[in-house]
């Protein structure tokens, strides 16, 4: 479980295929207070530890994640947004985030306002796949406010401290990024199912 508040940028140094999985080998400043068998979010996706040696760390990403995600497009020198597990009666400065993908949405739009910046992002809507204004989205494993909402897309605005320590300042129309849907819309979704008008 995360908070979708971002800790710091990973760098990506290796990428080694093994049959239909990616180990994915990156430098971070928290490599010294990881341990095997961790659990970390990389973009938004929860991925575990599965060795470390220096000041690198290695994961592995299976094809059901490479297929629900953007780890499949990372390339050596990429950043990724990083995040460890929650704390357990620490403060949600965020909101609770499980750190499972449930689509790959597309920016679409970047515009610079007075000291901040709106970024657009379209997806693919579905049951559980909603948003709403002043609702919670995390894009790439960033927890956001939605600052207006459309079937099949939305935007948020994002300050310069956010800006500047996630991958958010290298985004541009077309930059492919992480979605998670916030938990409770999923589920109370998924309980109006039945309730739906039948086509």
């Amino acid at each position: 479980m995360f908070t979708g508040i971002i800790e710091t940028l990973a760098t990506v140094t290796r990428i080694q295929k093994d049959r239909s999985n990616l180990d994915i080998t990156l430098e971070s400043s928290l490599t010294p207070e990881l341990k095997i068998d961790q659990s970390l979010a990389h973009n938004g996706v929860c991925l575990t530890v599965v060795a470390i040696e220096g000041t690198t760390y290695t994961v592995t990403a299976v094809a059901e994640t490479l297929s629900r995600s953007n780890l499949g497009d990372l390339r050596e020198g990429d950043r990724v947004n990083l995040e460890r597990a929650m704390v357990l009666g620490a403060r949600l400065d965020g909101h609770i985030v499980q750190g499972h993908v449930d689509q790959v949405g597309r920016c679409t739009g970047v515009s610079q306002q007075d000291g901040s910046w709106i970024f657009r992002f379209d997806y693919e809507p579905g049951p559980g796949r909603v948003t709403i204004e002043k609702g919670s989205i995390t894009v790439d494993g960033v927890s956001l406010t939605v600052v207006d909402s459309a079937p099949g897309s939305f935007s948020v605005a994002i300050i310069p401290y956010t800006y500047e320590h996630t991958r958010f300042c290298e985004y541009a129309p077309g930059t492919r990024v992480n979605l998670e849907f916030d938990m409770i819309g999923k589920y109370v979704a998924r309980l109006m199912e039945p309730h739906r008008p039948q086509a």
